[in-house]
């Protein structure tokens, strides 16, 4: 087992060196930042190097001083640095120590300076340090593994794919409180949307008035209550005088109504569905569910929609080939759970090209479709065990609970849309962030401007 000892003040010697060597990475200041507080969106995420300067030339410079020369047991009294250039994320960088001068009371000055892999100098200076005068040897103890999430990860590249298209018109239905009139303007700030706030005016403004929103031209189209504003909405797309929806200060259930009406909704060829985008600090790429939020109990015709509404959008989003895993509460097709025999026919479908654009496989237990260890301890042979993009649902109950568990017990970033009708919707949640909602309105931005350029009707 690795051991630390350090150099008493009577073994220290004038000219008596110690390095240290590291290669820092995104995760490493990202960790920094979150641990110092030093959040600034310069370095968590424009220029993780100047944080990284700080990092890598003091943290690594004290990690030496405590580590080698003196080591443990010294007292840190001083540094002055003066820094000269900024190291680099991959670059390795090599800070080294000298003994410059024995002092009284057993002060140690030592020289310092940092070097990057091209022996550029990012600093120079000085530390004074009193040494210990009595002998340490010490285990190391290994330290606790740490995994650094980014939660903005998937919602920046959202924003990098939706940046070059033009914004949607969108139809914000009864934003009559702050959260939901916040969130649309949100959006229009980043681009995604030009809002059409849709529902009583009088409300619309005076939620506007006490979240200092201003409405400075933004449209507003007056409708007495929620029915008329989802009724007004759904007019409005159907005129292509909008090309989204997305939900405001209303039951879903109001505005499916209006946009399910047979006559006068949104409806298509394809059976309207939902799917979530979550971003899991576990999983190690974007992880898609449907459908959690509209179908609530799914018979075979309605999931062959369900599966192919959602592996078009996985298209659109740049997934070339899906993998999809269809779930249930075991891994073997038994007769006496539906959602087993359900998910072998849409396999044997997918097999006979009836469902096109994906590998799927099922039916798999959660375990065995996010975990390829599952599955291989289970003697379970999957293509998408491991590498899943899109996990289907038996029903409504399960995919909402699945949803909701990610968010609340992994911190899960979720953001969803509704696909199958004439335009995209956004279904926001009140509990939904402003992140979510901005994050849902690029998914929706993506799908309406492939919509606009002969993609999905």
């Amino acid at each position: 087992m690795d051991t630390i000892e350090n150099r008493t003040y009577d073994e220290i010697a004038v000219g008596d060196t110690a390095t240290a060597e590291r290669v820092p990475t995104r995760e490493d200041v990202q960790l920094f930042s979150a641990v110092s507080g030093n959040v600034a969106p310069q370095y968590v995420e424009d220029d993780p190097a100047a944080t990284a300067q700080h990092l890598w030339g003091v943290s690594l410079l004290s990690g030496l001083l405590g580590t080698k020369l003196p080591g443990p047991g010294l007292t840190y009294l001083s540094q002055s640095l003066v820094f000269r250039d900024r190291p680099r994320i991959g670059d390795r960088i090599t800070v080294t120590l000298r003994v410059v001068e024995k002092l009284p009371d057993r002060r140690v000055r030592l020289h310092c300076a940092a070097v990057d892999g091209a022996g550029r100098e990012l600093f120079h200076g000085e530390a004074v340090v009193v040494a210990p005068d009595k002998k340490v040897r010490r285990t190391i103890r290994a330290l606790p593994e740490v995994t650094v999430h980014d939660p903005y990860r998937e919602y920046r590249q959202l924003l990098a794919m939706a940046e070059p298209k033009p914004p949607v018109r969108t139809a914000v239905v009864h934003p009559v409180d702050a959260v939901s009139l916040t969130g649309a303007m949100e959006a229009a700030r980043e681009l995604l949307i030009v809002p059409v706030l849709v529902g009583p005016e009088a409300k619309i403004r005076a939620a506007a008035d006490a979240a200092k929103v201003d409405l400075a031209g933004v449209e507003v189209v007056d409708a007495p209550h929620s029915h008329a504003a989802a009724e007004k909405a759904v007019e409005l797309a159907r005129r292509a005088a909008v090309q989204m929806l997305m939900k405001g200060s209303l039951h879903t259930d109001e505005l499916m109504a209006a946009v399910v009406a047979r006559e006068t909704g949104l409806r298509t060829g394809r059976r309207i569905s939902h799917v979530f985008l979550m971003d899991v600090p576990t999983y190690h790429k974007a992880l898609f569910i449907t459908d959690a939020a509209i179908n609530i109990q799914p018979d075979l015709a309605a999931k062959v929609d369900i599966v192919q509404n959602a592996i078009d959008f996985l298209h659109i989003l740049g997934i070339a080939t899906p993998k999809v895993a269809l779930l249930s509460a075991v891994e073997t097709v038994n007769a006496a759970i539906p959602s087993t025999l359900e998910a072998a026919a849409l396999c044997k479908m997918a097999d006979r090209g009836q469902l096109t654009g994906a590998i799927l496989d099922g039916p798999l237990a959660f375990d065995n479709a996010i975990s390829a260890e599952a599955a291989r301890i289970k003697h379970l042979r999957s293509p998408v065990s491991g590498e899943v993009d899109l996990l289907v649902v038996p029903d409504l109950e399960s995919g909402n609970m699945l949803f909701k568990q990610l968010t609340y017990l992994a911190n899960a970033l979720a953001a969803g849309i509704v696909l199958g009708a004439r335009v995209p919707i956004v279904l926001t949640s009140r509990a939904d962030g402003d992140l979510a909602r901005k994050a849902s309105c690029a998914l929706g931005m993506l799908l309406a401007n492939h919509k606009a350029t002969g993609g999905l009707s």
